[in-house]
């Protein structure tokens, strides 16, 4: 096989209360790329569709990662790589990370899966650095792993999957709005309260319970972040009005999609998700800002393959 084209889906991470910790893959939201094996080595980015972005390898978070496995594992062969971009950048659905995994998925295929998962959210977590200044990956292994994610650690990097309850839905809107993760990283405190920190951690240990009982009226109880939301919600127009309408609707939770703009919702079924949309939409269509909404099945499976 000298070609290969994969769907790299979008991602939410934080899932409220784990911040830089959880993450979640979405199943109808994602870019494309073409990559393929070519007799001059190197990386080559050779078409970018959607979005302007750099075709230098070492600007673009697809090269860097691809750099960084190619780097590792020395070929004797090069890559060119087709971005077709439908993420777009700064949405708070890791945009960035579709990118710099789905590189490094590709070519782990061309070449016969060298690589295990997690050694691909290493490379990618390279990439990912290049937008965010600060190596994570709880946008990048939902992506590559699929389903729900926890990083365990990231020195050594450790990542977790768990299971997702059969009937969980997500639905999200995207203010078109940017929010940088570099800026809605400043405005977090550098310490916390321990009360809060005794909130969070419990928050997140009890979510981690619910998705392995498929305990809804948990997840619902456990969906709260006292530590990050409180500071980033104020780069988010109408944040407060999204979550209390969604909330009303039926949802068992409403926060902040990774760095923002982008407000997420967990929903029990879909009819529930589709009320949760109207009710995002209802608030954000008198704002005057354009937007847009999703309702997504929690993807399982992750990057994949396509024809």
């Amino acid at each position: 096989m000298n070609e290969i084209k994969i769907f790299s889906p979008a991602t939410v991470a934080n899932v409220a209360c784990g911040f830089d910790v959880l993450g979640f893959c979405l199943d109808s939201i994602g870019d494309y790329m073409v990559i393929r094996k070519t007799t001059e080595k190197g990386i080559k980015i050779t078409k970018i569709e959607g979005f302007d972005l750099p075709y230098e390898t070492e600007k673009n978070v697809a090269g860097v990662s691809a750099q960084a496995l190619y780097n590792d594992l020395r070929p004797e062969c090069g890559f060119e790589i087709e971005i077709h971009k439908k993420i777009k950048p700064g949405s708070g659905i890791g945009s960035s990370a579709a990118s710099a995994s789905g590189s490094v998925y590709g070519i782990n295929e061309l070449l016969g899966r060298p690589y295990d998962k997690t050694q691909l959210t290493y490379f990618a977590m390279q990439g990912e650095a290049i937008a965010s200044q600060c190596e994570h990956a709880d946008n990048l292994a939902p992506g590559i792993f699929g389903g729900f994610t926890l990083v365990k650690s990231t020195k050594p990097l450790n990542i977790l999957s768990l299971p997702t309850p059969s009937d969980l839905f997500a639905t999200l809107i995207h203010p078109q709005i940017e929010v940088k993760t570099v800026d809605s990283r400043a405005v977090l405190p550098k310490e916390v309260p321990l009360e809060n920190a005794i909130t969070q951690w419990a928050n997140v240990g009890s979510l981690i319970h619910a998705f392995h009982t498929s305990n809804y009226e948990l997840i619902r109880e456990s969906l709260i972040d006292v530590i990050i939301e409180p500071h980033r919600k104020k780069l988010i127009p109408h944040f407060d009005d999204v979550k209390a309408n969604t909330l009303r609707a039926g949802a068992l939770g409403c926060a902040i999609s990774g760095s923002g703009p982008s407000i997420f919702a967990l929903c029990k079924g879909l009819e529930t998700a589709k009320q949760v949309e109207k009710a995002m939409h209802n608030v954000y269509s008198k704002s005057g800002i354009a937007f847009e909404t999703y309702v997504s099945k929690i993807n399982i499976e992750g990057i994949k393959t396509v024809k």
